[in-house]
């Protein structure tokens, strides 16, 4: 079974952290396919008609060979970390990448898009990919994979995969603007019920194509974001925007064991990412951050995107920022985050 083989893999990662070398058993998981926003895409935005990318300098500064490749961020997203530490490879591809190789296939690409929601109508106007298309180049993928492995390894390799999903947060803070349409319809309860029933209906098509192994992401505290915090003329975390993201996680939290017991065989995983950017917030000097409130990139209080390029100035050391521009992580918070995320795991699966 998938879930014992990563949960013991990830109790030896665990401890690995702690010891100077150690030989562990990686789990027979060879893929990762990932779904969502900007915390997790890795490029696909480069090759689509939207004003929402970051394939210019100075993103991508900390990256391998300082390379930007369509990361919101100076380095490393969190998928990335974890096909690293699962011996898969070292970064994650965007699927919309011309020059994939039959590696790149066999061994799991990432379908997200920055910008991108659970809800189709979240900034559609820049031309993202949301998640209904990114299901569509799942399905492309599978294709790509049988041709590649034949349809019965395919089969297997789509079963053992690791699913990650990271969404939720473009719709939330879309839904925050006064002008939302979404607002006309729904109260914010209902619009984060409506975003559930899309997500519950996602993971399903998932399990139908014979994705059995999923992580779920949280959304992040919003109004800790410094766009955010920009809008509204503050220096500190807005707590309505938080609310509403502590209520969203806390549904979500409670509807993926109802979920799990639908989908029989599957493995769901709750990963929180709220609790670990609030403390980073609250108590910088733990994590050696000297800048919480605004990003690396320019100002830190608007850049984002092509507001933060090559004319922009940056600080002289990002890992000592929690943020990159005004609403992505650095790679250094990403790595704390990630650091959460292994426990946040293992908690999850021990009680599976």
């Amino acid at each position: 079974m998938v879930a014992p083989t990563l949960l013991q893999a990830l109790i030896a990662i665990t401890f690995c952290t702690y010891v100077t070398t150690c030989a562990i058993t990686l789990p027979n998981i060879s893929n990762i396919v990932i779904f969502g926003d900007s915390t997790v895409d890795s490029g696909n935005n480069n090759y689509i008609k939207s004003v929402i990318k970051s394939n210019h300098y100075p993103y991508g500064l900390n990256f391998p060979y300082h390379i930007p490749t369509g990361r919101f961020s100076d380095g490393k997203l969190i998928p990335d970390l974890v096909a690293s530490f699962l011996n898969i490879k070292d970064s994650v591809p965007p699927f919309l990448d011309p020059s994939l190789s039959d590696y790149d296939i066999r061994t799991g690409v990432c379908f997200a898009s920055a910008g991108s929601g659970y809800d189709d109508l979240t900034y559609a106007e820049i031309g993202v990919i949301p998640l209904p298309k990114q299901l569509e180049m799942f399905k492309n993928y599978i294709s790509r994979l049988k041709g590649i492995v034949g349809e019965e390894e395919a089969n297997k390799t789509v079963g053992s995969s690791l699913i990650m999903i990271s969404s939720g947060n473009n719709d939330l803070l879309a839904y925050s603007d006064a002008l939302s349409p979404r607002r006309l319809q729904l109260n914010v309860d209902e619009y984060q019920d409506f975003l559930l029933k899309v997500l519950q209906n996602f993971v399903q098509e998932l399990y139908d194509l014979g994705g059995r192994l999923f992580i779920i992401c949280g959304v992040a505290p919003l109004g800790c974001l410094p766009m955010q915090m920009t809008v509204r003329l503050v220096h500190t975390c807005l707590e309505d925007e938080n609310a509403a993201s502590r209520s969203y996680n806390g549904k979500l939290e409670s509807l993926l064991p109802t979920l799990k017991e639908s989908l029989p065989g599957s493995t769901i995983a709750y990963t929180n990412v709220y609790d670990p950017i609030v403390d980073m917030v609250d108590h910088p000097q733990k994590y050696g951050f000297v800048e919480t409130h605004r990003g690396c990139c320019g100002t830190g209080l608007v850049e984002v995107s092509f507001l933060c390029n090559v004319a922009t100035p940056v600080c002289s050391n990002a890992s000592q920022y929690l943020f990159w521009d005004s609403i992505h992580p650095t790679e250094a918070a990403y790595k704390f985050l990630f650091d959460a995320l292994i426990k946040e795991i293992l908690n999850e699966l021990s009680t599976q």
